[in-house]
């Protein structure tokens, strides 16, 4: 993934969380706001220190940016997305990870038609 197509900084995380919606599983948490003339979504991650430690954090990273480079032609562009990961997210494994982000994005309308 780019960095260009990453969101990095405090401020742009705190509109997200504020002006943007969200929706959860059990695994995930995403929040997502609409943003015009945006050519390309951009994806943020938090993965928090409870969740273990630096190369179990890491690792969750790797697969979520991971299943955001194969769904990249299904997201919707004009996107900003951030993705939280919660506690029972660092027992699975990859494919569960991408059936839950699949799901997140499905429920929230980001995939394209």
């Amino acid at each position: 993934m780019k960095k260009a197509w990453r969101i990095k900084k405090n401020s742009e995380f705190q509109e997200v969380f504020k002006k943007g919606a969200s929706f959860a599983n059990r695994q995930l948490v995403i929040y997502f706001l609409h943003k015009d003339q945006q050519d390309h979504y951009r994806i943020g991650l938090s993965v928090s220190k409870k969740i273990g430690n630096a190369v179990v954090r890491n690792q969750v990273k790797r697969y979520i940016r991971q299943i955001f480079h194969e769904l990249d032609e299904k997201i919707k562009n004009e996107y900003d997305i951030i993705i939280i990961a919660r506690q029972p997210a660092k027992e699975m494994d990859y494919y569960q990870f991408k059936k839950s982000v699949s799901h997140l994005l499905f429920k929230t309308k980001l995939l394209k038609n």
